[in-house]
């Protein structure tokens, strides 16, 4: 199978130190990739790579069999990668609904002025309300952003993203600041999402990337020391030692 998002030999430093050495790495339509590392080991320096808003200093990034390492963000957003805090300008003032609704419209290219209402364009009107049951906030819709919870801005984020048509998402830490109930319905959202988009995702908390990943990258000091499926990556000597711990590791497949 060939690849949605390839990197190769993906290459940065900040005057002497390596963020990014010589970087191989990939993900394969429709899996959800999860990639883990420890405080420090570049994860936010590689994703800012793929997205566009870092340009490596050498090496090759490929989206969808085309060579994507000098493209804008936005030229990568219109290709169908994106990164939901870097496409996803929520805007609190606009109900959940209105927001959505602005996103189809900047992929679909409706003639309706921004700043007006978008509530007489018919079509844009139900994508978005479609949209908005997809992610599990149509009983929300009419709700002012800036009125949601933190779980529920995530799940209208992720809501944008889709409205966006993408087709790879990056999410960096989807989970962050969740209590455990948000967390279980962002793990069952993301399951739902990828039924029509492949993710890479980017996540310290362990039980959600065990639960959803369908393989694991481990990223130390700016390299890939293994990649594989969850079994795997539990097994694996090297990761234990250098990301998991025996502590974690055991809370981890407990």
């Amino acid at each position: 199978m060939t690849a949605l998002l390839e990197l190769k030999q993906l290459y940065k430093h900040f005057g002497g130190l390596t963020v990014t050495d010589h970087c191989d790495f990939e993900v394969q339509p429709g899996e959800i990739h999860a990639l883990i590392g420890p405080n420090g080991a570049g994860k936010t320096t590689l994703i800012a790579q793929v997205s566009g808003a870092l340009a490596p200093d050498s090496g090759h990034i490929t989206f969808a069999g085309r060579d994507i390492t000098r493209l804008s963000m936005a030229r990568r957003v219109r290709l169908g990668l994106a990164r939901t805090y870097q496409i996803t300008n929520i805007f609190d003032g606009y109900s959940v609904l209105d927001n959505l609704a602005l996103s189809v419209q900047a992929r679909s290219g409706s003639s309706f002025r921004f700043w007006q209402p978008v509530r007489s364009e018919a079509t844009l009107f139900n994508e978005a309300a479609a949209i908005a049951e997809q992610i599990g906030l149509g009983s929300r819709k009419d709700v002012l952003a800036g009125n949601l919870s933190h779980g529920e801005q995530r799940q209208l984020e992720l809501g944008l993203a889709l409205a966006s048509d993408a087709k790879l998402l990056l999410l960096d830490e989807p989970m962050a600041g969740m209590g455990m109930d948000e967390s279980g319905r962002m793990i069952e959202l993301i399951r739902k999402v990828n039924q029509d988009v492949t993710i890479l995702l980017v996540e310290h908390d362990m039980d959600a990337v065990f639960q959803l990943a369908h393989r694991i990258s481990v990223l130390v000091y700016g390299n890939i020391i293994a990649t594989g499926a969850p079994e795997a990556i539990r097994a694996n000597a090297d990761v234990q030692r250098a990301y998991l711990g025996e502590e974690s590791y055991d809370n981890a497949t407990a």
